[in-house]
C-alpha cells in the first residue's frame, strides 16, 4: 500500500474512533475515585518507612513474637493428614461441606446443646466471616418480617455497615464504647436498646468487639439477653475471634450459648480465619436457630437460593482443614492449646506494654489495656499523639488510637511504651 493510501486510512481510522468518543463519551467518566483504604494506607506508610525500629501496629493478622505470620502446628498436620488422602476437585454443595457445618455449630453452641439433634439450625458454609454475615444480611433483606432496620455498636467492624446497606438494609447505631474509661458504657448500651423500635435487627458481637477489645461481662450478657427478649429484637451475633479472644472457646461463646439458652432465634456468623489462622482460605459458616426442624428446613431452602446467584458454592479446600481438626479429637486437642498459645500471647503483651507505660513514669490510667482483650485494643490516644507516634517514633496505627496486638512483641514492647508515654505525657 502507498504511503499516502496508509496515512488515509490511518486518519480515517482516528477520525471514526474520535467522532464515536465524541458523540457517546466515555462510559464511566461520572466514577469518582474512591477514598483509599485507612489500614492498607498504614500498612504501606509503614513499609516505605527506613526506621529499623518501626511497627506495624495496624495489621489485622496474628503474629508471633518475632512478628512474623503463624502457621499452627495443628493446621500443618491436618493439611499434612489431607495429602495423605485421594481427594477430588470436585463443587461441594450450594450449602458446603456437611461435616464442617456440623463441626461449625456444635463449636459454637457447645456438644451438649439441644438445637443440632432437633434439626432446628440451618448451617451452611460461608466464604469466611465477610461472606457469612453478607449471607445472614441479605437472607434478612428479603424475608425478615420486622422492619428492615439493623443497629450496630458505635463503634462496630468497618465492614459492617457497607454490607448491611449493600443487601438493602438500614443501618443504625446504638451506644457501645465510653471514649472517657476506654470502656464499655453499660447504661448507653442499656438506653439505646430501649429506645430500639421491636422487630428490629440488633448486632452484636460475641466477644473481642472489634475494633474496641471491650466486651459486656458475663452478668451484663444476662441482662443484655433479657432486654433484647423484653424488645422483641432479634440478634444478629458475628463470632470471629472464638478461642481466640480469652483462649477458651467455650468462655468466648458465653453469649451465643446463653441467648439461645434463654429462648432467642438467632443468625450467627462464624470465621476461621483468627482461630485457625485461615486466612487466605476464606472459611466460615452461616447459621439460622429457628424454633423447630420444620422451620430450619424452609430457611435452608432460601439461604441456597440465595446462595446460588451470589457465588454458586463456596471453596472447599479450607473446610477440609477445619473438618480434619475438629472431626479428629487429638487435632482438635492440639488446636484448642495453639489457639489458647496465641491469645496467651496477646494477653501477656498487653501485661508488659501497661507495666511498660508504668515503668516509663506514666501517669496515666492504662488499665483498660489489660481489661479489653482480643486482637485490638483501643489505647484513647488523640489523633494529634497518633502523628507524633508515626512521625517522630515511625510506629503505624490508625487515626482512632487503635491498635493491633498482634504486633506487640516482646522486643519492641519498651519502645512502644517510650514512645507513647513520651507524647501522652
Amino acid at each position: 500500500m502507498a504511503q499516502g493510501a496508509r496515512f488515509t486510512t490511518s486518519f480515517l481510522k482516528t477520525s471514526s474512533n474520535n467522532a464515536v468518543q465524541s458523540r457517546f463519551g466515555s462510559w464511566w467518566s461520572h466514577v469518582q475515585m474512591g477514598p483509599p483504604d485507612a489500614i492498607l494506607g498504614v500498612t504501606e506508610a509503614f513499609k516505605k518507612d527506613q526506621n529499623p525500629k518501626k511497627i506495624n501496629l495496624g495489621v489485622g493478622a496474628y503474629r508471633d513474637d518475632n512478628g512474623k505470620p503463624f502457621m499452627l502446628p495443628s493446621v500443618i498436620k491436618a493439611e499434612a493428614n489431607l495429602r495423605s488422602k485421594v481427594l477430588d476437585k470436585e463443587y461441594s454443595p450450594i450449602s458446603g461441606n456437611v461435616e464442617f457445618c456440623k463441626h461449625s455449630i456444635n463449636l459454637a453452641l457447645g456438644d451438649d446443646n439441644d438445637v443440632v439433634p432437633n434439626g432446628r439450625n440451618a448451617t451452611v458454609q460461608g466464604i469466611s466471616g465477610t461472606g457469612s454475615l453478607c449471607i445472614g444480611a441479605n437472607f434478612l433483606s428479603h424475608f425478615f418480617p420486622g422492619n428492615k432496620d439493623v443497629y450496630l455498636p458505635t463503634p462496630s467492624w468497618g465492614n459492617h455497615a457497607p454490607l448491611f446497606k449493600l443487601a438493602g438494609l438500614n443501618v443504625k447505631s446504638y451506644r457501645y464504647y465510653d471514649p472517657k474509661t476506654c470502656g464499655l458504657d453499660f447504661q448507653g448500651v442499656l438506653d439505646d436498646i430501649n429506645k430500639i423500635p421491636e422487630k428490629s435487627i440488633i448486632l452484636l458481637h460475641a466477644c473481642a468487639h472489634n475494633p474496641t477489645g471491650v466486651d459486656p461481662k458475663p452478668d451484663q450478657w444476662a441482662e443484655l439477653c433479657q432486654l433484647i427478649k423484653k424488645k422483641n429484637l432479634f440478634p444478629f451475633f458475628d463470632m470471629a475471634y472464638q478461642g481466640f479472644a480469652s483462649g477458651d472457646v467455650m468462655k468466648d461463646s458465653l453469649a451465643v450459648r446463653l441467648f439461645v439458652k434463654e429462648g432467642h432465634h438467632i443468625v450467627l456468623a462464624q470465621s476461621y480465619a483468627k482461630n485457625m489462622g485461615l486466612y487466605g482460605e476464606r472459611v466460615g459458616a452461616f447459621s439460622l436457630i429457628g424454633a423447630d426442624k420444620d422451620e430450619a428446613s424452609r430457611t435452608m431452602s432460601q439461604i441456597k437460593i440465595l446462595i446460588r446467584p451470589m457465588y454458586s458454592n463456596p471453596p472447599i479446600n479450607g473446610a477440609r482443614i477445619v473438618t480434619e481438626i475438629l472431626g479428629n479429637t487429638e487435632l482438635k486437642r492440639e488446636w484448642l492449646v495453639d489457639v489458647k498459645g496465641m491469645a496467651d500471647r496477646i494477653i501477656s503483651v498487653r501485661t508488659k506494654l501497661r507495666d511498660n507505660l508504668r515503668n516509663n513514669g506514666s501517669t496515666r490510667d492504662w488499665s483498660h489495656i489489660t481489661d479489653q482483650i482480643g486482637m485490638f485494643c483501643f489505647t484513647g490516644l488523640k489523633a494529634p499523639e497518633v502523628e507524633r507516634l508515626t512521625k517522630e517514633f515511625s510506629i503505624y496505627l490508625t487515626k482512632d488510637g487503635r491498635i493491633s496486638m498482634a504486633g506487640v512483641t516482646s522486643k519492641n514492647v519498651e519502645y512502644l511504651a517510650h514512645a507513647i508515654h513520651e507524647v501522652t505525657k
